[in-house]
């Protein structure tokens, strides 16, 4: 279960450590950006240096900025030392920050406070690198898509239980000695919890480091654009930065204007969107099976698309005044704004978690915080960016928020459709494994034989037309099935069966089998699993048949390890020829129960027809 793999980790020193000091770090620098815009909202006359409005924007930009100037040189120095050291040595930084943040809230000095945001800024730049290069060597690969879950839902909350406890703080009496004394206490929290991190050696310690934030931005860039998929990646998480900021930044006058909220319904309905994207968060590694699925990654572009345009188009015309927060959450009239934007949150975190895990895993050991650092610098763009559309679409187009809103909605959908293009096999294949597993109670069994990488030939019986779907869904790599040449070159489906890497045959057709032999053989060299139904047919009485010898000669001619592979429970069932043929009738049978198990993997040397034969009869025992 994918919250008992969570739970585990939270239980252990190679993940938990590592977890409360990234969350003490959002959440103190929530904590002291929030007081600091509170402080100077509330400032009497005289007190600042500059007007408020521009301390405030100043405040925005100088927190952003290190994000462009350091990332690059701190992915480089994550990658040259070893990381729980370097963590240690960030974080220890903090609390020299927030100490001298402490002096500057009692004393009230802004102008100093606005350079220790900077520095803030700076040490959050030089953090962010190693924070998401860390997991991969820490974690196992069935581990990374839950650690990554947690992350984001720990960061999330961080923010939002951060911005409230700043709102608590600067609102009490002697606020700016609790500031004071709080700033420190979490940023010495951080450090303490830092201290546990067990040892992550360095990924490429012969890096030569030199102060030249230039061009080290130029080729941390170049390194993220060597690989398509993990540049792609990194687009599409930081439009997720750009949306949620967009978003974050409207709220207020959002809620004011549209809503009739108070200050405290800002809270509730930033808290809904960060609770929304935990949610997701922790959803998509149950959804996902604790493996990177990319599948789902359009579906969440998709989810946000439909809940950020039903929100933007749900907002009542007619509002009564709205004195208390009791009042603000009683009106129905607003139920459904708030589930759209819970949602919306929900849909966020499906999106953002296999992108982080994706660009994780793909990233080369020795530039992996490198590419983590041009993430940042991405980020930091887009979010930028998304200040800029703001201003522009309210300031100078004068559209309304919800119609922004709507015009966001429009422009992930465009989004949504070019990640749906860009792995169309993928989003099928989720969409499989949901549809399999709410038809059918499906277990797994020894699927670890399965082969992470390199060329494999799977050999399976065949009792329905389900059972490609089935095992498709169930493996992490792509399989390319050998399928009857009639069924592959249906209309409908030919284009995407091609594009899924089907291989068709025809047991008539000389030319076909030759054809699909070469394939076959091209396929497996390439490193690809390849499987084939050996009985070339369905079972007419649920038992196996015979395997013809074509197994053999795949074999011969790439010789691969071969995995027996036992689908049970399928007979019977609407897709299987129990009535005589299949989809006879009507359905009769839901929800049963069905078991996939693979056998070890049989050397090629070994693996006859008769021999594997027995081996898949041995594991399907006497459950057809």
């Amino acid at each position: 279960m994918a919250s008992d793999n969570q739970s585990s980790l939270l239980r252990q020193r190679r993940f938990l450590p590592y977890f409360i000091t990234q969350f003490f770090g959002a959440f103190n620098d929530n904590i002291f950006k929030n007081v600091l815009l509170l402080f100077v909202a509330f400032a009497g006359a005289g007190v600042l240096p500059i007007s408020s409005n521009l301390f405030i924007n100043l405040a925005a930009g100088l927190f952003i900025l290190p994000f462009f100037l350091f990332s690059a040189s701190a992915g480089v120095l994550a990658d040259k030392y070893e990381k729980s050291w370097f963590i240690r040595k960030v974080k220890l930084v903090e609390v020299g920050i927030m100490c001298l943040g402490a002096i500057g809230f009692i004393t009230e000095s802004y102008g100093i406070l606005l350079l220790l945001l900077f520095l803030m800024g700076t040490q959050s730049a030089f953090f962010g690198p190693v924070k998401y290069a860390l997991l991969p060597q820490q974690l196992k690969s069935d581990e990374l898509v839950p650690g990554n879950a947690l992350v984001e839902t720990g960061t999330f909350l961080a923010i939002l239980i951060g911005t409230l406890v700043a709102g608590v703080i600067a609102s009490a009496e002697n606020a700016k000695y609790i500031a004071a004394i709080s700033v420190v206490a979490f940023a010495l929290f951080g450090y303490l919890s830092s201290r546990s991190i067990p040892v992550a050696p360095a990924s490429a310690p012969e890096l030569k480091f030199r102060w030249q934030p230039i061009k080290q931005t130029k080729n941390t860039i170049a390194i993220a654009k060597s690989d398509r998929v993990i540049f792609q990646a990194i687009m599409a998480i930081s439009w997720f930065w750009f949306l949620g900021a967009a978003y974050l930044t409207q709220f207020p006058n959002f809620t004011k204007i549209y809503l009739n909220g108070s200050e405290s319904a800002v809270s509730f309905l930033l808290a809904l969107f960060s609770i929304g994207i935990a949610i997701g968060s922790l959803a998509c590694d149950k959804l996902s099976g604790h493996r990177i699925e990319v599948g789902i990654v359009p579906l969440g572009s998709f989810g946000i698309t439909v809940f950020g345009w039903l929100m933007a188009t749900s907002v009542p015309d007619n509002i009564p005044a709205l004195e208390t927060f009791g009042e603000f959450i009683q009106q129905r009239e607003l139920w459904p704004l708030f589930a759209y934007l819970l949602m919306l949150g929900v849909s966020g975190g499906i999106f953002i978690v296999p992108l982080y895990a994706l660009m994780q895993s793909r990233a080369k050991v020795k530039e992996r915080a490198q590419v983590v650092a041009a993430l940042n610098i991405y980020n930091s763009l887009f979010m930028v960016g998304s200040a800029v559309l703001g201003i522009v679409c309210l300031s100078v187009l004068e559209l309304t928020i919800p119609q922004l809103f709507i015009l966001l909605a429009v422009g992930n959908f465009l989004i949504a459709v070019y990640l749906f293009l860009q792995v169309p096999i993928f989003v099928v294949r989720f969409l499989v494994w949901i549809l399999t597993h709410t038809m059918y109670r499906v277990t797994h069994m020894n699927l670890h034989h399965l082969p992470k990488t390199g060329g494999a030939l799977i050999v399976c019986n065949h009792v329905s037309y389900m059972d490609a779907l089935l095992l498709s869904a169930v493996c992490p790599r792509l399989i390319r099935f050998v399928m009857e040449e009639d069924y592959a070159n249906l209309p409908p489906l030919r284009r995407f069966l091609k594009r899924a890497g089907v291989i068709p045959i025809s047991a008539t057709n000389r030319r076909s089998i030759r054809n699909a032999f070469g394939e076959v053989e091209k396929a497996l060299n390439e490193g690809h699993i390849v499987c084939i139904f050996p009985e070339g047919q369905l079972t007419s009485d649920g038992e196996i048949n015979d395997f013809m010898r074509g197994m053999d000669i795949i074999i011969k001619r790439s010789p691969v390890p071969v995995i027996p592979v036992a689908l049970k429970g399928l007979w019977g069932s609407y897709f299987s020829r129990y009535k005589g043929s299949a989809c006879k009738g009507l359905p009769s049978r839901f929800w049963s129960k069905l078991e996939i198990e693979a056998g070890e993997p049989v050397p090629s040397e070994q693996a006859t027809t008769a021999i594997m034969r027995d081996k898949v009869k041995e594991l399907r025992g006497n459950w057809k």
